[in-house]
């Protein structure tokens, strides 16, 4: 189903009204450049029909342009040569071909009005037109916008991770070793002095750990 059914509906419709409405804004918006596109093709189709129409017209209107002089200067011709007769006939050629060159003058005449209709026309669509894409291409950056932000806050995230998993890998070697030195103080070896040491360095260790549990959220 058409967001629009007619010329009017697009050049007076509110996009930003139908896009706040829509349930799927980027899904109308191309809906909306689809018949937009759609609509210009057939006003330039048609208009492009009428120039063409105009042409001919104005073709036509040039020829009988020309037989009223042609006409006029055999009227002229067969005076000087003493042949009224074929004057006569002459200029009735002549009459005839004028009536038809002033009936071709007030087509010529619509025929630019309507041209002018047309292109105005597809002016307005083609303005409007500007407007939808542009409104288009600004929620594409957007949503391109988001996707890489989301990445990058993941890529923190990770990194974050990871950083914490090492700090503990590291403390882990370190209470390792610390245990390790323990024992063989345990079995005798190490002086009081070492032991005292490796207390003290337990219980920094201790405080590390639990600060970055906390920041951990462990």
């Amino acid at each position: 189903m058409g967001v629009f059914s007619r010329f009017l509906d697009i050049v007076n419709a509110n996009i930003n009204s139908l896009l706040d409405k829509a349930e799927d804004p980027e899904k109308m918006i191309k809906l909306m450049m689809q018949e937009m596109e759609d609509t210009l093709i057939e006003l330039k189709s048609s208009c492009a029909a009428k120039m063409a129409s105009r042409a001919k017209t104005d073709r036509t209107y040039k020829e009988a342009e020309s037989a009223v002089n042609r006409w006029q200067s055999r009227a002229q011709l067969a005076i000087s040569k003493g042949r009224e007769d074929l004057a006569r006939e002459a200029l009735l050629e002549k009459k005839q071909a004028k009536a038809t060159m002033e009936q071709l003058k007030d087509e010529l005449v619509y025929a630019d009005e309507i041209i002018k209709t047309s292109k105005s026309e597809i002016n307005q669509i083609e303005d409007k037109l500007a407007v939808v894409k542009q409104k288009y291409q600004m929620m594409v950056e957007r949503a391109k916008r988001a996707t890489e932000e989301q990445a990058a806050q993941e890529t923190l995230k990770r990194a974050a991770e990871s950083a914490t998993y090492n700090r503990f890998s590291n403390m882990e070697e370190k209470i390792d070793r610390m245990q390790a030195n323990n024992d063989l103080n345990k079995s005798g070896f190490g002086s009081l002095d070492d032991k005292f040491k490796d207390l003290e360095e337990m219980d920094d260790i201790d405080a590390e750990i639990a600060e970055l549990r906390k920041r951990a959220g462990i």
